[in-house]
């Protein structure tokens, strides 16, 4: 623990007196000036309005994958102008005249797609920013960017404006994006800009700047300049109503409810308090258009994580959701709304306000109301988060959450700790101003009734990513009475199948990953990767519990197929009585195995694309082999169909019994335009004893106001066919700029 200290001492030290090449650099060395214009410009991809013949050009784009060290194999044009209302940006990208799309749906995304993207960060602080990104066939995507470079959802949602024409030669995108939408001080005469393009055909992703090939390309560290002649124009108010009106009509033989037909209805509100600020309201919020969640097969002895899906929690999630890290989560919003089960719980109200109050620094309020559902006492959950950004790109955050239940006193002596529960904690995250070196300290504490000791969590940590090499280091120490009811945690309730009952057990774990990665310039191959993990978990005492260490080799080919192997050594103490099977349950001993998986992914951009993978090997005192195939089918740009199966086979010796799990999902979506999709699901898992079918049905007759009709079916496996639920969902919402 002291040498982590010591190297985050040291690392915070470094930031002052390091030379490299970072965002500070890029704004000298790329600027575009942005041009103004008194005249409206027409929005259809043509570019020939007066402004786009004066306005600066850059091109000359860099790879930024699969290499950062050439010049993009495809030209890239783009430009920029502005008038009182929107700031444009014209984009012409030459290529063969042919692209490469996965879908016509909103959100889609840029993976995968040929696509190009304006990553934008008004405030210039390197901490906050926005991507909008739109592909060939004009199908948009839009979220908000933060300095922690994670993966973006495409969760936020505005109103903006785009098209594409597309030629023999190339390309080319046309946006309008409204500077009430993005928010930002007035007199900034500097912005943070990038351009990205997503050359599918080619498998190259490439950048105005010159990002390092193992940052993201819309990492907000790496933006070049974009410079106002003049103040750009003040944003303007922006206040969003969206009300919302839907009929559910439900039928759920499993517990002999009739035929019933409920109608409903809310809104949502979005209002700018300041240039940076804004606060988010709903109103009876229903999320009954929300895809169902992708069903796994859980071979562990523990919860599993789902991610979150509704609209609502994503936007500015990370505020809340980024404390701790992976297995041990502060704030999981999947608590608000949801049993555990996934069953929904009426939520009634809500408020949230997020933004900058200062330069440097972002806030984060929440409040959520929810009503009684049967058992289900009525809850109140609140979440208060601040960043405070230091040195370079580094932050100091802390949080509250608090989750008040109104229990009868009957409920409250039955189940005392169920009255109220809080979090608080406090993190410092430092990367150096190049983003290689990062690490953390963090502590947190949790709040129950007569709870006194045991209830805290800590760790330390050190990372470092450079072009070929990366290295992460993590020390974790968490209470058997830490509690976080509005969080998740993975391992800390230990099922005990022996007398079934659930029992808490703190622990401490070390995870060590450490990858070294090979970027071939010339050849078939564009990436080779070394990756060996060690994760070891310790009970509270000290003594030892649990342990797996992992090498795996990924081998990517130039076009787009993967390989990869992995190899695994696992060892663990039991402590508690646990069957895969439903028979006599393995007893507490300690087990040693060993597995070996084989996977392969083809080209996906061919119109049938598969993968396969195949793993055998011990799996505590038995064995488990396992098999799992997909194949897709495109026709683009309106058709996609993917079937995925696995296959997994346990067996153990007498008396612990032996079983067969499959799990059988396909997905049909047929995008009839930017404005029409329909998306059946299926799913058949029979280790949950669950069939489902969930068909959607979606016309976005206006910007950001759509009409959904949504239709949920669920099966036993066993008996097949034997009906549990179903429900058809009409609901309509309308996006009002006020």
């Amino acid at each position: 623990m002291r040498i982590l200290l010591l190297i985050l001492l040291v690392l915070s030290q470094t930031c002052l007196i390091a030379q490299v090449r970072n965002g500070e650099t890029f704004q000298k060395d790329y600027q575009i000036k942005i041009a103004k214009t008194n005249t409206p410009v027409k929005i259809d991809g043509v570019f020939d309005e007066e402004v786009w013949k004066r306005a600066q050009k850059v091109s000359s784009f860099w790879q930024k994958y699969p290499d950062d060290k050439a010049k993009a194999k495809h030209a890239t044009e783009v430009q920029t102008a502005y008038d009182d209302k929107f700031l444009y940006v014209a984009y012409t990208a030459y290529d063969s005249g042919k692209v490469f799309i996965q879908s016509l749906k909103r959100d889609i995304g840029h993976d995968g797609n040929d696509c190009v993207a304006l990553v934008i960060d008004p405030i210039n602080t390197r901490n906050n920013g926005f991507f909008f990104v739109v592909n060939a066939y004009n199908a948009q995507s839009e979220d908000q960017l933060t300095s922690n470079g994670d993966g973006v959802s495409f969760s936020w949602d505005q109103t903006w404006f785009s098209e594409t024409k597309r030629y023999g030669d190339r390309w080319t995108a046309e946006m309008a994006i409204p500077f009430k939408s993005i928010r930002y001080p007035a007199d900034k005469k500097m912005w943070g800009i990038n351009f990205v393009r997503v050359d599918t055909k080619t498998n190259e992703y490439s950048t105005w700047t010159n990002v390092p090939v193992n940052f993201s390309s819309h990492d907000i560290g790496y933006t070049g300049a974009l410079v106002w002649e003049d103040a750009p124009p003040k944003p303007g108010a922006n206040t969003v109503l969206v009300p919302f009106v839907t009929t559910e009509v439900t039928e759920n033989r499993l517990n002999g409810d009739p035929l019933s037909a409920k109608p409903n209805a809310g809104f949502d509100a979005k209002i700018g308090l300041t240039s940076s600020l804004n606060l988010d309201l709903t109103v009876n919020p229903d999320f009954s258009q929300i895809e169902v969640d992708r069903q796994v097969t859980n071979l562990t002895r523990f919860n599993i994580f789902f991610p979150e899906r509704r609209t609502f929690f994503l936007e500015n999630a990370d505020l809340f959701s980024s404390y701790g890290i992976d297995p041990i989560r502060p704030f999981y919003s999947r608590r608000i709304g949801l049993d555990k089960n996934g069953n929904k719980i009426p939520i009634l109200f809500g408020a949230r306000v997020t933004g900058n109050i200062a330069k440097k620094t972002r806030i984060g309020f929440m409040n959520m109301q929810t009503g009684r559902q049967g058992d289900y006492a009525p809850e109140n959950y609140t979440a208060l988060s601040v960043d405070q950004r230091i040195f370079s790109r580094s932050v100091i955050k802390a949080y509250f959450l608090n989750r008040a239940n109104f229990l009868t006193d009957a409920e409250k002596k039955a189940n005392p700790l169920d009255a109220f529960s809080r979090n608080a904690g406090i993190e410092y995250n430092y990367s150096d101003l190049e983003g290689k070196w990062g690490a953390w300290a963090t502590y947190h504490h949790s709040f129950k009734p007569d709870i006194k000791k045991d209830n805290g969590y800590y760790s330390l940590g050190v990372s470092y990513n450079s072009r070929n090499f990366g290295f992460v280091q993590d020390l974790t120490n968490l209470g058997t009475n830490y509690y976080a009811d509005m969080g998740f945690i993975e391992r800390i309730e230990n099922y005990d199948a022996s007398r079934d009952t659930l029992v808490r057990v703190g622990f401490k774990h070390s995870y060590t990953n450490a990858e070294y990665k090979i970027i071939p310039t010339k050849g078939k191959l564009i990436g080779i990767r070394f990756e060996l993990e060690n994760y070891i978990v310790f009970n509270q005492d000290n003594s030892f519990n649990e342990r797996n260490t992992s090498f795996s080799n990924s081998i990517e080919f130039r076009n787009t197929s993967r390989f990869s192997y992995g190899i695994n050594d696992s060892e663990v103490d039991l402590l508690f009585p646990i069957s895969f099977t439903g028979a006599t349950p393995l007893p507490v001993n300690k087990y040693r195995y060993q597995n070996l998986e084989v996977n392969y992914r083809s080209d996906f951009r061919r119109p049938f694309s598969f993968r396969i993978s195949g793993g055998t090997g011990g799996f505590y005192n038995g064995t488990n082999r396992s098999l799992s195939a997909g194949i897709t089918f495109r026709k683009l740009p309106n058709t996609n169909l993917d079937l995925n199966f696995q296959y997994n086979k346990l067996e153990f010796p007498d008396p612990y019994g032996s079983t067969e799990l499959f799990l059988i999902s396909q997905r049909t979506e047929i995008n009839f335009s930017t404005k029409v999709f329909w998306t059946t699901f299926f799913q058949y898992n029979t280790q949950r004893n669950n069939m489902n079918i969930n068909s959607r049905l979606q016309y976005r007759f206006k910007p950001m106001s759509d009409l959904f009709l949504v239709y949920t079916d669920n099966y036993f496996t066993s008996p097949l066919f034997k009906s549990r639920n179903r429900a058809l969902v009409f609901k309509l919402n309308y996006w009002f700029n006020l």
